[in-house]
């Protein structure tokens, strides 16, 4: 499975240099563009996406992992952002329409 990076150039040289695929968007909706890209390929298992850049399209990504549950999309904080609080409890009842 592939790992994919989606962010700012800052956020996904870091994983490049990792070894991690990466993919630069310069906004959120390129961003958005790129994820539904991905959800598509079948070796991708985990997409991380820079958090200041998921932030404005939250409700979208939370809709997509309702849909399926691999790719993993995952929220990381960028260099120098700070580490956000996420309310599981909260997107699991979106996720489930409770």
């Amino acid at each position: 499975m592939k790992v994919v990076a989606v962010g700012g150039k800052a956020f996904v040289t870091g994983f490049v240099l990792s070894g991690v695929l990466g993919s630069y968007a310069s906004g959120s909706s390129e961003a958005l563009g790129q994820v539904e890209r991905f959800l598509n390929d079948p070796e991708v298992g985990l997409i991380m996406i820079s958090s200041e850049i998921a932030k404005p399209i939250r409700a979208d990504l939370t809709s997509m992992r309702a849909k399926r549950a691999v790719p993993l999309i995952y929220e990381v904080p960028g260099p120098g952002g700070e580490h956000e609080k996420v309310e599981y409890r909260s997107m699991l009842r979106q996720i489930l329409g409770v």
